[in-house]
């Protein structure tokens, strides 16, 4: 059964924040609220390579991870409305950002560095936090994108509560978003 916001969007919803924000499990859950399709551009990036993201990241290096990421985030905002969960570094490419800007409702999923660390820290799948202390590095992260989250149309904040508790949250803010 779609939520009655489901009529009101015309464009895809699209989640960008750090890694471990919940982009996936919240994108999956909130396109499962609105009856909406579900796409994770990590994923469509490894389909489109035939290898995951992270190798594609280790293998041929950040540019040209961030040229791939930038082509798929085009094709897939460029579909019907959807929920699209974007890896953490999409939205910091300027053409990228723009595009979303316009085609798009953006939304920040803005957690805590201590929440990241621990999320992050269940599976050795991020070629960024292999190196080093993962909460320096998150914290880093976090003060260099942070001004460039808050570009987005909508910020959550995605604490310990339930990944429930956060799809409600984004979808009051799309009702005031939208109307």
């Amino acid at each position: 059964m779609a939520h009655s916001l489901t009529r009101r969007i015309d464009r895809p919803i699209v989640l960008v924040g750090l890694m471990g924000a919940g982009k996936s499990t919240v994108g999956r859950r909130l396109a499962k609220r609105l009856g909406l399709p579900f796409v994770d551009s990590d994923h469509e990036i490894a389909r489109a390579a035939g290898l995951s993201a992270a190798e594609v990241f280790e293998k041929f290096g950040e540019k040209e991870f961030r040229d791939g990421e930038r082509r798929v985030v085009a094709r897939l905002v460029d579909e019907e409305p959807r929920v699209i969960a974007t890896g953490g570094g999409a939205f910091l490419d300027e053409g990228t950002r723009k595009l979303l800007d316009e085609k798009t409702v953006t939304v920040w999923l803005d957690a805590p560095v201590e929440v990241l660390a621990e999320r992050t820290g269940r599976r050795d799948t991020r070629p960024l936090l292999r190196e080093g202390d993962r909460e320096k590095v998150l914290a880093e992260l976090d003060a260099k994108r942070r001004p460039v989250y808050e570009q987005a149309h909508l910020r959550i904040v995605s604490n310990e509560q339930a990944h429930g508790v956060v799809v409600e949250s984004i979808i009051s803010a799309l009702e005031d978003h939208l109307s």
